[in-house]
């Protein structure tokens, strides 16, 4: 059953065409990607549909009485309003007073109050108030949202939740998402992906995930140079698609500018040797001119690189049992110990607030661990990408950002102009003068790599690099990540960038335990990892980082509090208990060895079925292990 449609759509902006008589036709049950470069109108699209931006022609049909949701892709502001007021806006009309009526029963009854709620009241008996009512509590408990905090203290993730709320609680028909995964952890990706597998309606969404993207879409619709590409497959085929499509455009393209170039030398050669030409094939010559010059390039690649610095010690951190925790708050980290060696590229895997920014913090030397020591190694040159993009100055222009009042930069021994550098991350020397604050969001993350990769550096530092990038731009950071000489540490919820990029990963798995597996994501999944285990604590209050830490209190005592004595083990507990060390001893032998296999250069390269059965020989051991260190434990505390 049709939902909405476009036929013959078309919208500019100035000379640039972003939708040049676009159609298609949006169905009940889809789940419909449009993907596309950063720029390319897919926004511009979105706003059309919503009538927030009207179309410069052609015709929309939208089914009667259609509801439509929407998530955008800016986060809301974390101002005061509350969560309940928040979501129950998402009901025209009596979302108001259904926010009224809980103000008005959760605060003092006076006359003038009681007058008001009878007034409320009977609005929302006339308006099928108390089932929309009940629907808003059960899309709070269904999406787990606590209905009387206030916006400004949650996390990114969870104003996102809330906004998700919104747009569903109205029922729409059609959802419209616009980069849903920007500022969630991995946990609640995997969640969004059930909620929207479970929607009754049709989904239209915009995302750069590409494994959101594979286990999502049913269709895919490519926005491209104005044109609507529409593909009935999953991501996969899709990609299969576009490459024969382009390799036909080019040789088409070819095959066009040969003739072409023909006709124009033909028609030089007339002139000189006829008085008379052939008028038809002169008409020709035009319509081909013609068509050539409306013809719309494909948008360039970026196409970047990095300033590498000398190398640095083979050791570049030791990390000896450190612990961390915030003043009066659990630890973040407990007893964690690694060492980073020169060539290393490290995933730092964890929920939102789980402390991933704060053991970069920690392996920088900018936070002192509360317990254990960091050590780092020689002639260390770090750059740093901030995911909140606070290097960047927003009133100043994007070139000013870069040149620091150079004309030139040098790359690996290459003397650039600040605009042809500009150029490799696709900035226009037109758009370089542009002030930051103006630029998109996939623009500033380009520009911050700009930035970034002018300065010498052998130890990289990427927290959440891939946000608002397009996939094309992904895919070229991917290839310069691995090419890097030096060392990476990266903190990213994109788990296809995660497996393409990263040696090994930090997992932080709850109760401030840390532990480092082989490989990526999926290599992590494989091991025996586990999402749930990523669940985000429900601390709700947004997460802040104190500028000192008090000084521990004194409390005063005059005599020391002698120890409650143990009570004595059984005979049967204290054998099981002596036995302990030597079964740990045992089992870490064992896991060492599983882990050698592991570290072999080689490993990777046997048969799928061998390197499976190896995995899950280390997955088994580890849980062994941990299970007879919590037993150990548990006797000694006995």
């Amino acid at each position: 059953m049709a939902l909405l449609s476009f036929t013959d759509v078309s919208l500019a902006y100035g000379l640039n065409p972003l939708l040049s008589k676009v159609s298609f036709q949006l169905d009940r049950g889809e789940r419909v990607c449009l993907i596309g470069r950063n720029g390319t109108g897919k926004s511009s699209l979105f706003r059309v549909l919503t009538g927030e931006q009207p179309a410069d022609e052609g015709e929309l049909w939208f089914a009667p009485g259609l509801k439509v949701g929407q998530l955008p892709q800016e986060l809301p502001e974390a101002g005061d309003a509350l969560v309940y007021d928040v979501v129950a806006a998402g009901l025209a009309g009596v979302g108001d007073l259904l926010a009224e009526y809980h103000h008005l029963i959760s605060g003092e009854m006076d006359d003038a109050a009681m007058l008001r709620l009878e007034k409320v009241q009977a609005q929302l008996e006339a308006k099928d108030g108390w089932r929309l009512d009940q629907l808003v509590e059960t899309t709070l408990t269904r999406l787990g949202l606590p209905a009387d905090k206030t916006m400004a203290e949650l996390s990114g993730g969870w104003r996102r939740r809330v906004l998700l709320a919104q747009a569903l609680v109205a029922e729409p028909d059609v959802l419209l998402l616009d980069e849903p995964t920007n500022h969630l952890d991995i946990h609640t990706i995997a969640w969004l992906e059930q909620v929207l597998l479970d929607f009754r309606g049709a989904v239209l969404f915009i995302t750069h995930d590409r494994q959101f993207l594979q286990a999502l879409a049913t269709r895919i619709m490519e926005l491209d140079r104005g044109q609507l590409i529409d593909w009935q497959g999953d991501y996969v085929s899709f990609l299969a698609h576009k490459e024969q499509q382009l390799a036909a455009e080019a040789t088409a393209n070819a095959l066009f500018d040969k003739k072409l170039a023909q006709e124009e030398v033909w028609i030089r050669q007339g002139i000189k040797a006829r008085r008379t030409r052939n008028e038809g094939r002169v008409r020709a010559l035009k319509a081909m001119r013609e068509e050539r010059a409306q013809r719309i390039e494909r948008q360039g690649k970026a196409s970047f690189q990095m300033e590498t610095a000398q190398s640095s010690g083979k050791q570049v951190i030791e990390v000896k049992d450190i612990s961390f925790a915030w003043p009066d708050q659990v630890p973040l980290i407990r007893d964690f110990s690694t060492v980073v060696m020169r060539g290393d590229r490290i995933g730092l895997i964890g929920n939102n607030g789980s402390g991933k920014s704060t053991l970069l913090k920690l392996l920088l030397g900018q936070l002192e661990p509360t317990s254990g020591s960091v050590k780092h190694g020689t002639k260390l040159e770090v750059a740093y990408f901030d995911q909140l993009r606070g290097q960047l100055e927003p009133e100043k222009s994007v070139i000013d950002n870069i040149s620091e009042g150079r004309d030139f930069i040098e790359i690996n021994g290459e003397r650039r102009h600040v605009i042809s550098y500009l150029g490799d991350f696709l900035f226009s020397p037109e758009r370089t003068r542009t002030p930051v604050k103006a630029l998109s969001g996939g623009e500033r993350a380009r520009l911050l790599l700009a930035r970034l990769f002018s300065k010498p550096a052998n130890l990289l530092v990427l927290d959440e690099p891939t946000n608002d990038l397009d996939v094309e731009t992904l895919e070229l950071l991917e290839e310069v990540l691995a090419g890097f000489d030096g060392t990476v540490l990266l903190v990213s919820h994109d788990r296809a960038f995660l497996d393409n990029v990263v040696t090994s990963t930090l997992v932080f798995e709850g109760h401030g335990r840390v532990r480092e597996y082989v490989g990526g994501f999926a290599d992590w999944l494989r091991q025996g990892g586990n999402i749930e285990l990523l669940a985000e604590r429900m601390t709700l209050d947004k997460t802040t980082e104190p500028a000192a830490e008090p000084a521990p209190a004194v409390v005063a005592s005059s005599a020391p509090v002698p120890a409650a004595p143990k009570a004595k083990l059984s005979y049967k507990l204290q054998r099981e208990l002596d036995a302990l060390p030597a079964l740990l001893e045992k089992l870490e032998g064992e896991l060492e060895a599983l882990q050698a296999q592991l570290n072999d250069p080689n490993f990777y390269s046997r048969p799928h079925e061998e390197t499976a059965l190896v995995l899950e020989q280390v997955a088994a051991k580890q849980g062994e292990l941990d299970q007879a260190m919590e037993r150990w434990a548990e006797l000694e505390d006995m």
